[in-house]
């Protein structure tokens, strides 16, 4: 039953015919037809609660009694009445006035009122012309033209129209002659309606014989004239013409989407045309033509609707498409039962006198409607295949018209089609809710995804839904609160009602909000969506920071991850140096976590919170061939719940990547610092051994060299990578207005560092030369070691031979025997024949070092970041390298391009 409620009359009175007859549609078109005129007819009285109808009616009483100043006294009082809304059942007081001013002495020679409604009920439902004006109809639009010049007070231009336009005559808008219509009447019974509903009404005046009959706004063409004489049809006569009252109930027919009895549809060209055989005039043929063309109008849009009324994938947002048009065409109805009563008074009551409605007048009065069609046919065609946000985008471009009527039409309809956009949208910004069966809203979920995935995965704008008339930024505003509610509630576990959260507002509008709200985009609409967005995004914030402690582990992350807790790292170097030095196989988690739990207890990291600390951890990365502790070692901090948002997955690879280069730049400081060290403790030590003062200056010109290196590195890697990002990192962070705004921001800060530290995909031969130089660092300090332990070695046996020497002197001996100067002497040779090997060795180390050196400056030079030119500038600050090698001697137009550029 829900699914033949929805359909049209014209199709359950054609299904009915077809049932009873039990014929196919096309066989009973002739019965389909009868059946309409019967149910158009007066014989079925009713009462129907309509003030329009009533009003038009006691107008058209007074006009019959020539009291046209009456008539538009009354139009006056009722608009007014109108517009104060003091009373509620107006149509019951006007209907008691239209009784009273009847004559019980006298037998009534009209059409009961009571049957007045069944006028309207032409091929339709029996409630259509009841049903009250839609409440989203613009109020202030005028009916008639705004020029009224003042000799022509009385005249007035009666609208015919839809959307309250006034009516255009055959020649184009123009003031009335003050000799068709007399006094005020029409004036008053357009002023009577406006406010009200739009006028798809017809002017009313006087005929001779006082009967009311429509009456064109045209000019003097369309006045009363003499009717030319003309053949009368009778039956089996081909050659009469057939009667211009015959050609106009088949136009009201066709007004309708029903054939009449000359004019029908022709399939084959898609139009009405009338049988070239059917006798008739070429002026005749013409106008009905063109009037012809409304009811190829009306068809299209119906044919639109009753197609995607039933289809439920249409949407709420299609189907809230076609009430529109379906309201739409109930006014148009409306109209047509206004001609068709004209049609019945003509025949019933005047007779004597003929029909007062003609082609020409049909023409003129539906000039308005016929161009509100076209514009309902046209959005129809141009909203073609879509749906949901896409079909109201469709309908806010149609609107972008410089006729404010036609505008007027498209903004009542777009209030209508975004109403449910709106439910949608208060519904998710508002509970979190996201009930879009046929995916309309510009909203879309994807239930798949896991809840640690939530608020990156799983809500997602689907930008082809984005309603025209909502920009990127509001949609984006959208998205983020309901995804933060339901960030709350799934990933937080945190109950709070969303009333508490952000401040109540109303959940549903109703289509003239709707229409207000979206044309004040920038205001109230704009207004809502701020006040949510800040209360729900401020909120989210307050429970990460309070609850889990957000920014404290953002903190963490760069006092251990990053290195920023300088005597923890120094300590914890120097309790796994033992441990490091072994290869990476021997190594065992437990061992290398206890050490790390002593290193806490014995610095400044002792008094982070327990929180914290229980996340920090040892990891240790996969093992190859030949790797040590130094390889495999890593710090790690765990993460997980709502902090796991912020720090996924790609975020802690990319800290470990990082900590990993800045762990093995933080021990190449180290080894040199130990190189040091040994120097400064063994240059007095080997002072004895003079052979040894070569090798000796080169190892400390090479280690001065590695040691402003690495000071140079290490000072831009603290300074102006980590200290420089980590501060506009925090600024971002204290100054975000979301969630989003720290992720971004934390992914800025990631990035950034990633690049600088030459860890990116660009920089990857400036990472391979740094890598070599800390090999060649490594090398060094072997090398070193080496010359060291040999030369310690050797002091030690002059010592001890000394003291042998000196110990036999004082028991009275001789100091050495001549054996054993010689043997003591040839011992000393070897040592002095291995120094030449020594300083080889060193100066081979020093060109592999300097020509590395060399090649990472010349790729720093070329880089088109300016941080790391000037990092060039720092590590060849005397220029030593530059003197060496002539490609890192730039040429002078190669330095003003990067002048230039940097300007």
């Amino acid at each position: 039953m829900a699914a033949l409620d929805q359909k049209s009359p014209n199709v359950l009175l054609q299904s009915l015919c077809c049932k009873i007859t039990g014929k196919s549609e096309a066989d009973v078109a002739s019965q389909f037809q009868y059946a309409v005129r019967v149910i158009g007819s007066n014989y079925a009285p009713t009462i129907e609660r309509d003030e329009f109808l009533v009003s038009e009616k006691i107008k058209k009483e007074l006009l019959k009694q020539r009291r046209e100043p009456d008539a538009a006294l009354f139009s006056e009082l009722h608009r007014k009445l109108q517009t104060l809304g003091v009373l509620k059942n107006r149509w019951s007081i006007l209907y008691l006035l239209l009784s009273l001013c009847e004559d019980p002495r006298k037998p009534s020679s009209r059409v009961p009122v009571c049957s007045y409604g069944a006028l309207l009920a032409q091929a339709l439902p029996r409630d259509v012309h009841s049903t009250p004006f839609y409440y989203a109809r613009p109020q202030s639009l005028p009916l008639s033209y705004p020029e009224r010049s003042a000799t022509a007070h009385n005249s007035s231009l009666a609208t015919s129209g839809i959307g309250s336009m006034g009516v255009f005559s055959i020649n184009g808008p123009g003031p009335t002659p003050p000799t068709l219509l007399t006094g005020a009447s029409t004036q008053a019974v357009g002023e009577s309606m406006r406010g009200s509903r739009l006028a798809w009404t017809l002017p009313v005046s006087t005929s001779a014989s006082g009967a009311t009959a429509p009456r064109p706004p045209s000019g003097p063409s369309l006045s009363p004239a003499p009717r030319a004489p003309q053949k009368q049809r009778r039956d089996g006569d081909g050659s009469a013409e057939v009667e211009e009252a015959a050609l106009v109930r088949d136009i009201l027919y066709v007004f309708q989407g029903i054939d009449g009895k000359f004019i029908k549809m022709c399939s084959p060209e898609n139009c009405y045309k009338i049988d070239s055989k059917v006798p008739l005039c070429k002026s005749l043929r013409d106008t009905s033509s063109r009037l012809a063309e409304l009811g190829w109008l009306h068809n299209k849009i119906r044919k639109y609707t009753d197609s995607h009324s039933l289809d439920r994938a249409f949407g709420l947002v299609g189907q809230s498409f076609c009430a529109a048009l379906h309201q739409e065409l109930k006014e148009y109805y409306r109209l047509l039962s206004v001609l068709h009563a004209q049609v019945e008074d003509d025949q019933g009551v005047n007779m004597s006198v003929g029909s007062n409605l003609t082609l020409r007048r049909l023409l003129v009065w539906t000039y308005d409607p016929k161009v509100r069609l076209k514009t309902l046919a046209a959005l129809v065609d141009y909203c073609q295949g879509r749906k949901g946000g896409e079909l109201s985008s469709a309908v806010h471009a149609y609107g972008k018209t410089g006729d404010p009527h036609m505008r007027a039409l498209i903004q009542h309809i777009l209030g209508l089609v975004s109403h449910p956009i709106l439910n949608f949208l208060y519904r998710w910004i508002y509970d979190g809710e996201l009930e879009d069966t046929y995916h309309e809203f510009f909203v879309a979920s994807d239930p798949t995804v896991k809840t640690d995935r939530l608020w990156h995965d799983k809500y997602s704008l689907r930008r082809s839904m984005i309603p025209s008339f909502i920009t990127m930024d509001q949609a984006r505003k959208v998205l983020l609160i309901g995804k933060s509610i339901n960030f709350l509630h799934q990933v937080c576990h945190d109950r709070t009602p969303p009333g508490k959260i952000m401040p109540a507002s109303k959940s549903t509008d109703s289509p003239k909000d709707v229409a207000e709200l979206f044309t004040d985009l920038e205001g109230a609409f704009q207004s809502k969506i701020d006040a949510a967005y800040f209360e729900t995004s401020k909120y989210l914030l307050n429970v990460l920071n309070k609850n889990y402690q957000l920014l404290e582990h953002l903190q963490a992350m760069r006092r251990y991850l990053l290195l920023g807790q300088g005597d923890f790292i120094r300590h914890l170097m120097d309790l796994l140096k033992p441990e490091l030095a072994r290869p990476a196989t021997t190594l065992y988690q437990h061992n290398l976590t206890g050490i790390l739990e002593t290193a806490v207890r014995a610095t400044n990291a002792q008094f982070d919170s327990p929180e914290i600390l229980k996340r920090l951890d040892v990891r240790l990365l996969e093992v190859s061939p030949g790797d040590t502790g130094w390889d495999v070692f890593s710090l790690d901090y765990h993460v997980e719940g709502p902090i796991a948002t912020v720090f996924t997955r790609e975020c802690m690879s990319h800290y470990l990547r990082v900590f990993n280069f800045l762990w093995r730049a933080k021990r190449m400081e180290y080894i040199l610092t130990d190189i040091w060290k040994g120097q400064m403790c063994n240059a007095k030590l080997l002072k004895s051994m003079p052979e040894l003062s070569g090798v000796l200056h080169q190892c400390h010109v090479l280690a001065s060299e590695m040691v402003h290196f690495i000071h140079q590195m290490q000072y831009y890697i603290t300074f102006e990578v980590l200290e420089c990002s980590w501060d506009e990192l925090w600024n971002k962070v204290q100054q975000a207005q979301d969630l989003d705004h720290i992720i971004a921001a934390h992914d800025v800060f990631l990035d950034t560092i990633i690049s600088r530290c030459l860890l990116d995909v660009n920089n990857r031969s400036l990472l391979n030369q740094l890598r070599a130089v800390f090999d060649q660092i490594i090398e060094f300090q072997s090398a070193q070691d080496t010359l060291y332990r040999s030369a310690l070695e050797e002091l030690q046996l002059r010592i001890r031979f000394e003291e042998k020497k000196r110990q036999r002197e004082e028991m009275g001996q001789w100091g050495v025997t001549t054996e054993q100067e010689a043997e003591e002497n040839r011992r000393m040779q070897q040592f002095k024949d291995t120094i030449p090997k020594m300083c080889s060795q060193l100066r081979l180390l020093t060109h592999f070092y300097q020509g590395i050196v060399q090649e990472f400056l010349r790729l720093l030079m070329t880089c088109s970041d300016e941080s790391l030119q000037f990092l060039s500038f720092r590590l060849d600050f005397n220029e030593h390298y530059k003197a060496r090698d002539p490609r890192l001697r730039p040429s002078l137009g190669a330095t003003r391009g990067r002048r230039s550029s940097n300007i």
